[in-house]
């Protein structure tokens, strides 16, 4: 009976987001709530499917995702409600913050601080997605080739990772997994900047300029193809199958993360799907590298020293089309089509599988260690 309600109370509450007094109900040991920022239609579809493939198990019935945003972020949310409604996906919930938050407050308490503590308080983890440029701002820069095109959405998500984490930018605060240090927190590209800059790190805003020097796309493409992060031929050829973005081999460090946790055999440089000219420049306080790019320069993932369920990648391991044969591409005008799934072959993809096992335990941890 308490389960019909919870699904009835989701049904109702899906159109306009929901209020934080029905949390409790979803706080109980009968359901894990999980926290899903930026819920586009993309990243609840990308989500289900994870779920719906095995990829990323989770408790089924028992699993309430709630997807949390900015009020004024540039993203229209009405959509991802509507589309909940319409599929009839219960299971995931919208929350609106509706706070004020300028960047000069996130590094403290602020209009939001009060949302945050109540998603954290009901929940055993949150997954942070890709996306647009930070703006440089965040992390005491100015913007020398950055993209910004959704500032609110990146003060949001890097004060909710600074009230979880803490950081060097104010190293008085007490971050929450204080209190709670086996809640998850994993982020994929923009997720893993984003806890870099939220801990105290900063960015290097343009990888082929300020690693290699290059000016242009067609200087890009010159640069050894297994360290390219986006592909720039696409703005050298009008061919309509070429992808957006790289699948490229990672090389891990000597931290015990991948090859202890993830069970990564000795040696094994996996493929991986990468989309971004980003990249860390400075590390976050409290955090170490576990994987970087063929040459080197660029950081594919970290993991916290104090926090065992907190860790992020610079790639993208949700993208389900390197978990089934999906549309053909090329990176190259002169490759061969093919499928991601094909390109990155199937020890890439238990690789991959792996991770999300990896962060599946630090959820089921999070959940036991709370109840």
């Amino acid at each position: 009976m308490k389960l019909l309600i919870t699904l009835l109370l989701v049904a109702v509450c899906s159109l306009q987001g929901f209020s934080l007094g029905n949390l409790p109900e979803l706080n109980s040991r009968k359901y894990q709530v999980i926290l899903l920022a930026n819920p586009t239609i993309s990243n609840i579809e990308t989500v289900r499917s994870l779920v719906r493939n095995r990829v990323f198990p989770v408790n089924g019935k028992k699993t309430i995702f709630v997807g949390f945003y900015h009020r004024e972020q540039a993203y229209d949310f009405s959509r991802s409600s509507k589309y909940i409604e319409d599929q009839g996906h219960k299971e995931f919930l919208l929350h609106e913050l509706t706070g004020n938050l300028k960047d000069n407050e996130v590094y403290g308490d602020n209009g939001c601080s009060a949302d945050f503590r109540e998603l954290f308080r009901c929940s055993s983890g949150v997954l942070f997605f890709g996306g647009p440029d930070i703006q440089p701002a965040l992390y005491g820069e100015e913007n020398t080739h950055s993209e910004v095109t959704d500032p609110a959405r990146h003060a949001m998500e890097t004060s909710f990772l600074f009230h979880l984490l803490g950081s060097s930018r104010n190293p008085a605060y007490v971050p929450f997994l204080r209190a709670r240090p086996d809640y998850l927190v994993t982020g994929f590209c923009l997720g893993l900047q984003t806890m870099n800059v939220a801990s105290g790190g900063t960015l290097v805003q343009d990888i082929p300029f300020q690693y290699y020097g290059k000016n242009t796309s067609a200087e890009t493409v010159t640069i050894d193809r297994n360290n390219l992060h986006r592909n720039y031929w696409q703005e050298l050829n009008d061919d309509s199958l070429l992808m957006g973005i790289n699948l490229h081999t990672i090389q891990f460090t000597a931290h015990p993360f991948f090859r202890k946790r993830v069970k990564v055999p000795e040696g094994f440089h996996p493929k991986v799907y990468s989309s971004h000219h980003q990249s860390i420049e400075t590390v976050g306080s409290g955090f170490d590298v576990t994987a970087v790019s063929p040459d080197g320069k660029v950081i594919e993932a970290i993991t916290h020293r104090e926090f065992p369920h907190v860790f992020a990648v610079q790639f993208h391991p949700e993208v389900p089309a390197l978990y089934e044969n999906r549309e053909e591409w090329k990176f190259e005008p002169t490759d061969a089509p093919a499928t991601y799934h094909r390109i990155i072959g199937p020890e890439s993809v238990r690789f991959h599988r792996k991770y999300w096992h990896q962060i599946s335990l630090g959820l089921r941890k999070s959940w036991k260690a709370n109840n």
